[in-house]
């Protein structure tokens, strides 16, 4: 599985999170984009909408609703770890 960390585009504060704490991101705009991620981030206002939670059998969906960026690449980092 690849160490590549999908974020919705809307969630730019947890993609720079991670880009400084050295992980690959790429932004998801629908499930296509979420394969092959280790996890993704999701807003959780449209949750499941995309398809996401189906498609990334091998990764994470982590919800981002009510967190800080912090508070995410923590998350982020206690699943890869």
């Amino acid at each position: 599985m690849s160490n590549i960390i999908g974020v919705e585009q809307s969630l730019s504060n947890v993609e720079a999170a991670l880009k400084a704490k050295g992980y690959e991101v790429k932004q998801i705009r629908n499930e296509e984009d979420a394969k092959n991620c280790a996890a993704c981030v999701i807003t959780g206002q449209d949750e499941n909408v995309m398809g996401i939670s189906n498609v990334v059998s091998e990764g994470s969906v982590i919800n981002a609703h009510g967190l800080s960026a912090d508070e995410v690449v923590d998350r982020v980092e206690k699943l890869l770890n």
